[in-house]
């Protein structure tokens, strides 16, 4: 059964990765900022600052992973079609990805933003995972 997944596996790696990513782009801007207090991020700060964009994609990293973990590993538990669990994963893992990207790249208070586009093909893609665990 495993080998069947292994894609899957894969692309739950690089969302890993992308988190870790993330949470070293966060704490070392943070910390190398003049005065930076730990767990405090300075009020004033908006999207101009690199500081307020990586720690919000952090944040909004952690605010998506349990529902997509929950949903993948259930999935796998129930035996869900491996070909789509894969398709998904990699759908989410690389969204993420860009969402990242783009989150640092560009400093825009513009809703929706071209990252807007990228955390909704992640839902998405979670969201037709979690259907198509009831189509086992």
């Amino acid at each position: 059964m495993s080998e069947e997944y292994q894609p899957a596996f894969w692309g739950l790696y690089l969302v890993l990765i992308t988190l870790v990513v993330q949470m070293l782009a966060a704490s070392v801007s943070k910390g190398s900022q003049p005065g930076a207090v730990p767990g405090k991020i300075d009020e004033s700060l908006s999207h101009d600052s690199f500081v307020f964009r990586s720690h919000r994609t952090f944040m909004n990293s952690l605010e998506n992973l349990p529902l997509f973990l929950g949903t993948v590993f259930l999935a796998l538990f129930v035996g869900t079609d491996p070909t789509w669990v894969g398709v998904l994963v990699w759908a989410f893992a690389v969204s993420r990805l860009a969402h990242m990207l783009l989150y640092y790249a560009i400093a825009t208070e513009r809703n929706p933003s071209p990252r807007s586009y990228f955390y909704l093909l992640g839902l998405l893609a979670n969201l037709i995972l979690l259907g198509a665990i009831f189509v086992v």
